[in-house]
């Protein structure tokens, strides 16, 4: 059996804020920490049957660059249960909501 491990190292201000994140992965090309501005990370909980969830963030991660980033893991969840359940509903409907925030976003930088 492979095993495989993700690290986070996240360096806090004096109020708890993200002031760096960093990540590792013993399966990611190349070796050693890397920089990031955002991680989120979603457990499910069997003994609970709850997701748990962490997000964090940097200062230096504009409001942009989080839109793009949740609509990307949307994305993501959206070919993630089309591949785990064949549900092709639920896969479209997130991917057109998907579709509907990139031009929301669009349009609210093309305004700003």
């Amino acid at each position: 059996m492979k095993n495989s491990e993700i690290k986070f190292q996240v360096d806090l201000d004096e109020n708890s804020f993200p002031k760096s994140i960093k990540w590792d992965a013993s399966d990611k090309e190349g070796s050693g920490l890397e920089d990031t501005k955002s991680i989120s990370l979603n457990v499910w909980d069997n003994q609970n049957h709850s997701t748990l969830r962490i997000d964090l963030w940097t200062e230096e991660m504009s409001v942009v660059e989080m839109k793009r980033f949740y609509i990307d893991i949307l994305g993501g969840m959206a070919q993630t249960i089309l591949n785990s359940t064949a549900d092709e509903y639920m896969s479209e409907e997130i991917k057109e909501l998907c579709d509907r925030m990139v031009k929301h976003v669009n349009e609210e930088n093309k305004a700003g």
